[in-house]
């Protein structure tokens, strides 16, 4: 006999062959315990047997009868086989139509019993099954007469072959080992892990459904919550150059600034400030809605490491951030003598001259660059940074916070440099503590008193003309507008709009007399950029784009946003895209539109047009559309480790993170957890 464990391919089990063993890989299942850990992502519930006579139609439901008849035959018209079999019960009769499924009657016979799930329909004035679930009846039941698992699937992967193979794979769930410590267990009563695997594919009830998700749920956000102790703990051995404040430079820089700082941005700076004084690398996150002001607070602080004759790396997402950032610390630090860079895959630039791109490298490796700005590209150049003491990464949810920790990896040198981290993605603070556990966190979430408030509309089709009449005029006083669409290029997908098609609608029937730019993702750098500073230098009024303008572009002078299918984006990309216009004294705009008429699409939109608070928008976008979708971005990272907890877990992520620390701090090498040790690979 063959033994199966956790580690044997899904071959193993009889029945199953390499098509179907690649098809499961497709979905990253690679042997047994992979598709133990695969978890369902909602349940059918079939648990209760109706007798015939009270089905309703439209309602799911199971029955259980006796097959009275059963047969193929062949339709007339089509070339399909239909099935056809008669169910009779204590109370009645009723038909079962299956297609394209000839293979049931050597399944099925007259005389069996069988459960039967799925959808009664009215047919020819009466009820009928259509391709039920089905199973002969017996103790324990796998597609009927229970909670029936749906799972995430693939092309020609039933949801009844996943379901079978899991049911057989389950006899080896005995073996995964139980990992939490048993005054955890019991503690928060956490249900065996083994029951619990079991329980989350094929559960006894909605009760046990339920214990086996919190198990599972708590086991996932614990094993978050003690690697960020464990890298706190790692962070607190490393050394780092301690900065001390210069004050007098520093207050001459704010004072030279064209505004006022807030309160909130005074707090941040010194936040960092202090930190940068300590020994130990500062590791934080400054969080701080659109516009708030970010930018300068990590200009202080960049601006106190270079005085201290120590080196700075600003990393941002794309190559227009990096550009955008390049122009904004060149002219914020115009007065000092400060050697400013840029080096992306496409770009290299120094602020004193031209240079090369070795000749780039070279200066940088020899500490003559005080301040280096970059894409992720930058780190893999071989460059020798020995004096490098603080890193600030910009937009940090589009690197996925595994990048962070191998952006720090890939510099080496004796002190590990200060880390900065900021994210204009409003994020409730509650959220963030789970997303960013390792990270101190700075929030910014007030605006300047000078900015004005963005008008903010919400325009049906009716309005339009109105719309374009009004951009007109905005145009005509010397304004420029962006225009947005959700696509690049035309789609079936129920009419969305395409910056495409909108382009050459906008540009040759609604304004062709005004020059317009386009701009998306699959134009070439050049092409980019050539369009960027046309919108830039006001030779074009127009500029229709898709999200990639979200971050890094801004044009003073524009005061019109206007958004196609605004359905199409979350509250938090809306208020971000948003935050391209009010950049200077013009009275700004945001138009949005739709055709949607759902009634909680036009409640979430309007959430837009009354707030301008970028944290209370995160949380009605929480509250209306889940994790899941406002923050898909930041899961993709370290929190795609997240199967089956949601950031929202918050009481569970509680548990997790009392247990992680207490566990923590009474046993900081782990030497009594040595299965926590290794499943931590520390």
């Amino acid at each position: 006999m063959i033994s199966i464990n956790l580690q044997s391919s899904l071959e193993i089990i009889k029945g199953i062959g390499p098509t179907t063993v690649n098809r499961f890989k497709k979905l990253g299942i690679e042997n047994i315990r992979d598709l133990l850990f695969y978890y369902p992502f909602r349940y059918d519930d079939f648990s209760k047997i109706t007798s015939i006579e009270k089905l309703k139609p439209g309602e799911p439901a199971t029955i259980r009868g006796k097959i009275s008849l059963i047969a193929n035959r062949r339709a007339k018209r089509r070339r399909m086989t239909i099935t056809e079999a008669m169910i009779e019960d204590n109370s009645d009769t009723i038909k079962i139509t299956w297609f394209n499924q000839s293979f049931i009657t050597k399944n099925l016979a007259v005389g069996d019993e069988v459960y039967l799930s799925g959808k009664p329909e009215y047919y020819l004035n009466t009820i009928q099954f259509s391709n039920p679930s089905y199973e002969k009846v017996k103790e324990q039941t796998t597609h009927t007469a229970r909670l029936i698992p749906i799972y995430p699937s693939t092309e020609k992967l039933t949801q009844k072959q996943i379901r079978w193979i899991a049911k057989e794979c389950l006899e080896v769930s005995s073996q995964i080992s139980e990992w939490l410590p048993d005054e955890i267990i019991e503690k928060y009563q956490l249900m065996p892990l083994s029951k619990a695997i079991s329980q989350i594919h094929f559960p006894d009830s909605k009760e046990q459904l339920s214990l086996a998700k919190k198990r599972l749920k708590f086991d996932e956000l614990f094993r978050i919550q003690l690697r960020n102790s464990c890298l706190k703990k790692e962070l607190s051995k490393q050394t780092a150059v301690e900065i001390p404040f210069e004050e007098t430079k520093t207050k001459n820089l704010v004072s030279s600034l064209p505004f006022e700082l807030t309160n909130a941005q005074r707090k941040s700076a010194w936040q960092i400030i202090e930190d940068l004084k300590k020994p130990s690398p500062m590791n934080r996150l400054l969080e701080g809605d659109v516009g708030s002001g970010k930018t300068v607070v990590a200009g202080i602080a960049m601006l106190n490491v270079i005085l201290n004759k120590k080196r700075v790396i600003v990393m941002a997402p794309t190559e227009i951030l990096a550009q955008q950032h390049f122009q904004t610390f060149t002219e914020l630090y115009k007065k000092f003598n400060f050697q400013i860079a840029i080096l992306t895959r496409n770009t290299q630039k120094i602020n004193s001259g031209t240079v090369t791109k070795k000749e780039l490298i070279k200066k940088l490796s020899e500490n003559k660059i005080d301040l280096v700005i970059g894409t992720h590209a930058l780190l893999q150049e071989k460059i020798n940074f020995t004096d490098l003491a603080l890193v600030v990464i910009d937009e940090q949810h589009r690197f996925g916070v595994n990048q962070r920790s191998k952006i720090i990896a890939q510099i080496k040198q004796k002190k590990t440099p200060h880390l900065l981290c900021m994210t204009a993605t409003p994020i409730p603070r509650s959220l963030a503590l789970t997303i960013f556990g390792d990270l101190d966190l700075s929030i910014i979430d007030e605006l300047p008193a000078s900015r004005k408030k963005i008008i903010t509309k919400l325009v049906n089709s009716k309005n339009r003309t109105k719309a374009y009449k009004f951009i007109f005029d905005q145009i005509q006083s010397g304004r420029q507008v962006f225009v947005v669409c959700p696509l690049i290029d035309p789609s079936d997908k129920l009419g969305v709009k395409s910056v495409t098609k909108e382009y050459e609608k906008l540009n040759t029937q609604v304004f062709p007399n005004i020059e317009m730019g386009l701009l998306h993702g699959k134009l070439k750098k050049d092409e980019k950029q050539t369009t960027i500073q046309n919108f830039l230098n006001k030779k074009t009024k127009i500029l229709v784009s898709t999200t990639v303008i979200e971050v890094g572009i801004d044009i003073a002078n524009a005061s019109v946003m206007m958004i196609e299918d605004a359905d199409r984006f979350g509250l938090a990309q809306l208020h971000q895209l948003r935050g391209r216009v009010g950049r200077s004294e013009h009275q700004s705009y945001c138009l949005i539109f739709t055709d949607n008429a759902n009634e909680k699409t036009i409640e979430r939109l309007r959430a837009l047009v009354n707030s301008e608070n970028g944290f209370e928008l995160a949380e009605k976008d929480l509250e209306l559309r889940g994790p899941g979708h406002v923050y898909g971005t930041i899961q993709s990272g370290y929190m795609s480790e997240l199967r089956i907890a949601k950031l929202t877990d918050y009481d569970i992520n509680a548990m997790a993170k009392e247990s992680a620390e207490q566990i923590f701090n009474a046993d900081p090498e782990l030497k009594n957890y040595p299965i926590l040790k290794s499943l931590l690979s520390l």
